[in-house]
């Protein structure tokens, strides 16, 4: 359960901390006190998305901090596990946080995670219900919703929606195998020219830096000849200034120098060595020079094949290199083409057999929601009746539609009808509902649903609007019994409903420096006993007022 909500810099509520209990705990103050910026806290702090609005004026961040006890919490404990995020004292421990600037940050026991994350944990911890619930209520898939979490749907639907995923996949992957077989044989042509065209070229990787060094060689061959004839003169024994020559005259010298002191031999054996790599160089050079040919046959050749290669580039549009790639991936896309009908044969038994699949789960669960809307139809109708609605009558209709494509919900319509007076057929909730009935309607349906729900905290923000007297004692009666089992936080307006709390608190607003704050008194006694008397109205709170609303208290916790 919730066991602390911290709220900072929060709208109009600079700080607050409050300590909550298991039971029923009723939050009650003024108008424009701020209670609701409570409940909004909370929201924020379970996930639902902020703004830099939330945070309060003058200050550089709003921050909401809620620790829940989930020591007796296993499927919760399993989750922090399976994230992670699990901590030794079984304690689950929210942060959020929103700048002046627009951004957030989420944490889980200290450590940051991403927004989807803190609302999939934080709708395990706790539900809440708003005071304009009734307005979604009006929607059939809002409706189906309820139905479902009252049966205790979730793993048909999850089922369902696990084949109807695999259902639209193979519906993709068919469609990608092209359209007509008139369009995917005119296509499989295509690529059989292509194809047929990059065979004919047959380029090998490296074959065209292979091709532009060729070509740069016989272009060149007359300048390659000029320049080898040059160096071989240069390098030549039998000119007199080549460089073979003075090497040799330089060698002779230390020869004969080397008899006159034997430290010279080194020097000559350096000398020797150079000689013997001119002689080996020239003889290189001599060679290469053999073979360099002057063959305009030859590089014309090669310009014809570098010109070949650039043509089909350019008709594919990419660079010479990589038509080698280009190969490989058409011949890809023209086998998995030629089989196309084999596969989209595959499909086609896949898509069969999964649709037979999903319109078994789909009946199974037809079936289940037409047991389970009875039930919830008869416990809801008993409800509007103890809600000041004596001739009310509600009614689910739930309509199989087993023709059309299969859909993520099953192939369910399920529609809410009602009848708020007695002799009139029950219609859709739009067409006979005023505000306040749906408002009644609203708070007995989810009620019934919050009982069927493994949330262990429950909040209800308000959902008493439009109703009063006798019928606002039976709603904090029913809410009470829920904090017997559950923790209950009740945001209300109503002495009947809050005299009902095992614990209350009173949001006040009070200004300090020309500015607005909001705090939170626990109340007990006759501070307890004062708040309901003012709840229950009038500019001048008498006696006879104390009494009643004492009498209220005593009875309320009978």
């Amino acid at each position: 359960m919730l066991t602390h909500l911290s709220i900072t810099d929060f709208a109009i509520v600079d700080q607050v901390a409050l300590e909550l209990r298991a039971g029923m705990t009723v939050l009650t103050g003024e108008t424009g006190a701020g209670k609701s910026i409570l409940g909004d806290a909370l929201s924020l702090v379970l996930g639902e998305r902020g703004s830099a609005g939330l945070v309060r004026a003058g200050a550089e961040r709003a921050e909401v901090n809620a620790e829940f006890d989930v020591g007796e919490l296993l499927f919760v404990q399993d989750w922090l596990t399976e994230h992670e995020l699990e901590r030794p004292d079984c304690e689950c421990i929210l942060r959020r946080s929103i700048s002046n600037d627009g951004r957030s940050r989420a944490y889980i026991n200290g450590r940051p995670v991403p927004l989807q994350i803190l609302r999939e944990i934080g709708s395990l911890l706790v539900d809440i219900h708003g005071q304009h619930a009734h307005q979604s209520l009006l929607r059939r898939d809002v409706q189906r919703r309820i139905l479902d979490e009252y049966a205790g749907h979730e793993g048909r639907i999850e089922d369902i929606q696990r084949i109807h995923r695999r259902w639209q996949q193979v519906q993709r992957e068919k469609a990608d195998l092209g359209g007509p077989d008139e369009q995917r044989q005119a296509a499989l042509e295509l690529l059989r020219y292509q194809l047929a065209e990059l065979h004919t070229l047959s380029l090998s990787d490296g074959e065209l830096q292979r091709l532009d060094d060729e070509h740069a060689r016989l272009s060149n061959a007359g300048r390659l000849l000029e320049g080898c004839q040059r160096a071989l003169h240069g390098l030549s024994a039998e000119e007199d200034d080549s460089a073979l020559s003075r090497i040799e005259a330089v060698r002779r010298e230390l020869d004969t120098l080397r008899t006159l002191d034997e430290t010279i031999g080194p020097i000559l054996e350096l000398v020797d060595s150079a000689a013997i790599q001119l002689r080996e160089g020239a003889a290189e050079l001599r060679h290469y020079a053999e073979t360099v040919d002057l063959d305009p046959a030859s590089l014309q050749q090669v310009e014809e094949r570098i010109a070949e290669i650039h043509q089909i580039a350019r008709k594919h549009r990419l660079p010479p290199e990589e038509l080698p790639g280009l190969l490989a991936r058409l011949q890809r896309e023209a086998d998995l083409m030629a089989r196309s009908d084999e596969r989209r044969q595959e499909l086609e038994a896949e898509a069969c057999q999964l649709v037979t699949t999903y319109e078994e789960l789909a009946r199974e669960l037809h079936q289940s929601r037409v047991d389970a809307a009875a039930r919830l139809a008869n416990t809801v109708g008993d409800n509007m009746r103890d809600l000041g609605m004596p001739g009310g009558k509600f009614s689910i209709q739930v309509d199989c539609n087993d023709s059309g494509e299969p859909a993520p919900t099953g192939m369910d319509r399920v529609e809410f009808l009602v009848s708020a007076n007695p002799g009139q057929p029950p219609k859709a909730m739009s067409q006979v509902a005023s505000g306040g009935e749906l408002s009644r309607i609203s708070l007995a349906i989810q009620v019934i649903g919050a009982r069927g729900s493994g949330v262990p905290t429950l909040v209800f923000d308000e959902v008493d609007v439009g109703i009063g007297g006798g019928t606002a004692e039976v709603v904090g009666r029913q809410l009470k019994q829920l904090g017997r089992t559950r923790q209950v936080l009740c945001i209300t307006h109503l002495p009947q409903v809050a005299c009902q709390g095992s614990h209350h608190l009173q949001v006040r607003k009070h200004t300090r420096q020309d500015m607005t704050f909001t705090r939170v008194d626990s109340l007990a006694g006759d501070t307890r006993v004062q708040e309901v008397a003012r709840m229950l109205g009038g500019l001048e709170i008498t006696t006879h007022t104390l009494a009643h609303a004492r009498e209220m208290i005593e009875r309320g916790q009978a």
